[in-house]
């Protein structure tokens, strides 16, 4: 079973600052080809915000963030980062992450709905 953990959500000001975490959980040793994050915002569908190809680690960005935040890995602790810089009432939503281990769907999909394992999400809220 593999299961990412979540973890830096909370409320913001406008122009503000937060740092969301995602934690691999495993039984046993797992590689991960992707990683990524997505939100959701109230009535609105799931969207790929930021992922990483974890073997090269080349990184992706919605244009929407592109510029403010910044995926990273610390693959010694299966970790995934997400830095959000200058957010704003936009960025609100649940936040979720996502792993993969098939590298053939990583390349061509990861900002798609079709990763394999899921967290729970943690809440990011932006006040202008």
């Amino acid at each position: 079973q593999v299961q990412p953990v979540e973890s830096g959500g909370g409320s913001v000001q406008a122009g503000g600052s937060l740092r969301l975490s995602c934690a691999v959980v495993s039984g046993y040793t797992v590689s991960i080809d992707c990683m990524g994050w997505f939100r959701q915002a109230p009535g609105r569908e799931r969207e790929g915000v930021a992922a990483i190809l974890t073997d090269r680690g080349s990184t992706y960005y919605a244009d929407s963030v592109k510029g403010r935040f910044t995926i990273s890995q610390d693959n010694a602790k299966n970790t995934l980062y997400l830095q959000m810089n200058s957010l704003n009432s936009e960025d609100t939503g649940m936040y979720y992450c996502a792993a993969d281990r098939r590298l053939g769907y990583c390349r061509g999909g990861y900002f798609a709905l079709g990763y394999a394992y899921w967290g729970r999400g943690t809440q990011v809220t932006v006040s202008s």
